[in-house]
């Protein structure tokens, strides 16, 4: 699994340092992308992403919650499977490969019964709201009832200035 933070409105919001560490600017939106690889199909799969204590995710749901941008630079209109590919238009498929997917005030979550193999992208938007130094616990994804079967990502440092 792959986490990354991207600027939503201006390039310059959000930067990976030499380190490894990331630094975004204070009332800056950041989106956050996963990138997810199931080798074999699974099923129940949960992923879960804790959030930096400095940001707050921007929940489409809520109407209070300002617009959020289109995700232009979104890599999930096809997943591969083995030799073969499968649009999103395909009468089967659904526009997402989660069914059902939660923001909470520390992570955001995703769910799925029935995962393909093949390479998934999750993305979300919060926006950096408090200064500081922050240490973000690996994202995980991982069958619920086979909670040997897992993956994640390494541990992330963000700093918001």
């Amino acid at each position: 699994m792959l986490r990354k933070y991207e600027a939503v409105d201006n390039k310059d919001d959000v930067k990976q340092n030499a380190d490894g560490s990331w630094t975004i600017k204070a009332g800056a939106r950041v989106r956050v992308r996963l990138t997810m690889v199931a080798q074999a199909r699974r099923y129940h799969v949960a992923l879960v992403d804790p959030l930096p204590a400095g940001l707050e995710i921007l929940n489409p749901s809520l109407a209070v919650t300002e617009a959020i941008p289109a995700d232009t630079n979104a890599n999930t209109s096809v997943i591969e499977m083995g030799s073969r590919s499968y649009g999103y238009n395909s009468w089967w498929w659904r526009q997402n490969w989660f069914e059902h997917q939660n923001f909470r005030d520390e992570r955001a979550e995703a769910f799925t019964g029935l995962l393909w193999e093949g390479v998934y992208n999750y993305s979300y938007v919060a926006r950096a709201t408090t200064p500081g130094q922050f240490v973000v616990p690996p994202a995980k994804a991982e069958e619920m009832y086979h909670p040997e079967t897992f993956g994640r990502t390494g541990t992330d440092f963000v700093r918001v200035e």
